[in-house]
């Protein structure tokens, strides 16, 4: 194997699309390293080799061990990782833009500044997971309570549909086991879609802080993200996994969401709505492998960075 500082980053147009990756894989008891531009999973049973572009989201869960080698392959193709322990607690997600235009980013944060675009863009989120009804004209608080209401129905429905008796929503953060088996379930998709959501966000250039509906966080945008997908995949999954037993529902509930994730296209679906949300339409992305900087004048004109302005005139 070559020297890891003599390999090129992999560019752009060499990288498999977000919406084309694997949505996540989940890793326990191994150690993760890097052998070419491929991560490798050791365990007692042997190395499995990953390719690196094509996973969205790298679960690592109790046991695992992970080098700085595979950190940086993971980071240059934009995956995200996320580490997750027994109690289902995620610590640390990450990763890089496949894109090099700061387009995405501009955009959102455009949306994020002004309070009246940063209230379409949450009531064209609230439309998106509750189609049946129009958030045009509401309220923040009028679109919380709507929100309130509906994951009640929607805990209820798949309660019914599923046959797993339902009580309330708990999420115990120091004490993973304290919750029923449709709880857990619940607490273990919500943080394998925060970690997919995470690697989009990362993947396109987004800023995982800038929320329309959360604020406050470094993650709100993330949180904003997850929650499209709720009602109609996350939550399902873990009442599908609930239903098979209170036996180890956090593994279930992973391979059930998982399956959901790929017959829905959610990765795909999820780049979509993001670029929909944003109003973005990509004329700031690169068509080459060579960065596109340059530098702001007078008028919001651009021109050509790498060059001194000093003694010529711009206009």
């Amino acid at each position: 194997m070559s020297t890891v500082s003599r390999r090129g980053a992999s560019s752009p147009r060499e990288l498999t699309r977000v919406g084309d990756r694997i949505s996540f894989i989940y890793l326990e008891r191994c150690t993760v390293h890097r052998d070419d531009n491929a991560i490798t999973a050791t365990d007692a049973d042997g190395v499995t080799h990953i390719p690196s572009a094509t996973i969205g989201t790298l679960l690592l869960g109790p046991g695992t061990r992970v080098t700085h080698q595979a950190m940086s392959v993971l980071g240059e193709c934009g995956a995200g990782v996320v580490w997750v322990g027994e109690h289902g607690v995620r610590f640390y997600a990450g990763g890089r833009a496949l894109t090099r235009s700061s387009g995405m980013a501009e955009a959102q944060a455009t949306a994020w500044a002004n309070r009246r675009t940063r209230l379409e863009v949450a009531r064209a989120m609230y439309r998106l997971r509750f189609p049946d009804e129009d958030p045009t004209g509401r309220t923040r608080q009028e679109l919380l309570s709507m929100e309130g209401h509906r994951l009640k129905d929607c805990y209820r429905r798949e309660s019914t549909r599923t046959g797993v008796p339902w009580r309330r929503r708990e999420y115990h953060r120091d004490d993973f086991a304290a919750g029923d088996a449709p709880n857990q379930g619940v607490t273990a998709a919500a943080q394998c879609m925060y970690g997919i959501a995470h690697a989009v966000v990362c993947a396109l250039g987004c800023s995982p802080g800038l929320g329309f509906v959360h604020s406050g966080h470094e993650r709100s945008f993330v949180l904003d993200v997850a929650d499209l997908y709720k009602t109609d995949v996350a939550i399902p999954a873990a009442f599908d996994a609930a239903a098979e037993g209170e036996e180890d529902v956090a593994s279930r509930t992973r391979r059930a969401l998982r399956d959901r994730i790929n017959k829905t296209d959610l990765l795909d679906r999820c780049v979509r709505d993001i670029k929909n949300l944003l109003g973005y339409d990509g004329t700031r992305d690169t068509t080459d492998n060579q960065d596109r900087v340059t530098l702001q004048s007078n008028g919001d004109t651009h021109v050509e960075s790498g060059r001194n302005y000093g003694d010529e005139p711009i206009w």
